[in-house]
């Protein structure tokens, strides 16, 4: 099996899916109908998400299973430091070596649900670049992905210090970077720039959400402190309460995203579908009817 950093690094221009593990009953059966739908898609690896505090710890290990076992997926499950020590961390990676996983995302992680900021485990790690440097030491046959935020971490107080400590953790040993969400592209291109002048050489995919609701795009721009463009603002309103506008606005915006990002150089394309499959679908069939992004 090629491994991911392989493929997105090929030229061949990446597609990749993000889920999360759920929570409920109706939840479970959302995942499972978008999980055999997405198939179609062809996409060269998926990843799951670990849940705020490492809540999800237990069923990201289970639904990663479902899905690189049952749907054939390549799959990459998350990995945080919240919650966790050292020793934990080991049994966990353990658990996904044992599973036959070959990549993890490593991330600090965010605080647990009602805390207001992130507090290291005594005994574990602060910052995703010990993760990193963890992982490789002990367990260097894994490769690593990381996140990297464009218009900044919400934590770091300037864009050249949340570059300098994305830095460390390609340093410590990640392999790729996929990014936060964002909708403008002059902001990935800006990112991408930045990091090349500091010595970061390595992919650096753009993660896409494709903007199905102007309550859900205000909703998740405003947790990672991105900026909402005043055309999507403004086109989402007008659409608000017409489901076949709203499905046009969302469908046109990303994929002009993406057509722009695959014309000036992005090794591909990460899509936070939120478990749903029809947008992803549509979307795609639109992107290969114009050559791009074609499995």
């Amino acid at each position: 099996m090629s491994r991911i950093s392989q493929t997105i690094a090929s030229g061949k221009h990446s597609l990749s899916l993000e889920f999360y593990p759920p929570k409920s009953e109706k939840a479970i059966a959302q995942l499972e109908a978008a999980s055999r739908a997405l198939r179609q898609l062809c996409p060269d690896f998926v990843s799951i998400t670990y849940g705020a505090g490492g809540s999800t710890r237990s069923s990201t290990l289970n639904y990663a299973g479902t899905l690189k076992d049952v749907h054939q997926y390549t799959v990459m499950p998350h990995l945080t430091c919240v919650g966790h020590s050292k020793e934990e961390l080991h049994k966990i990676i353990e658990q996904y070596q044992s599973h036959g996983f070959q990549t993890l995302m490593a991330l600090r992680g965010d605080p647990p649900n009602g805390a207001p900021q992130f507090s290291a485990h005594p005994e574990g790690f602060a910052y995703a670049s010990q993760l990193v440097a963890y992982i490789k030491d002990q367990f260097p046959q894994f490769e690593i992905g990381v996140g990297g935020y464009p218009e900044k971490h919400p934590e770091a107080s300037t864009q050249s210090e949340d570059i300098q400590n994305l830095k460390k953790k390609i340093d410590a040993g990640a392999d790729f970077i996929t990014t936060q969400l964002f909708y403008r592209n002059e902001h990935y291109f800006s990112y991408v720039d930045a990091c090349r002048k500091v010595g970061i050489d390595c992919p650096i995919v753009p993660g896409l959400m494709i903007p199905t609701a102007l309550e859900k795009v205000e909703r998740f721009c405003q947790f990672c402190r991105a900026e909402v463009p005043e055309t999507l603002r403004k086109a989402l309103s007008q659409a608000l309460g017409d489901a076949e506008a709203t499905r046009a606005v969302a469908l046109d915006w990303t994929f002009e995203q993406i057509q722009s990002l695959i014309e000036n150089g992005a090794p591909g394309v990460h899509l936070y579908i939120m478990n749903q499959s029809e947008y992803a679908l549509a979307l795609h069939q639109r992107l290969a009817s114009a050559g791009i992004l074609k499995r």
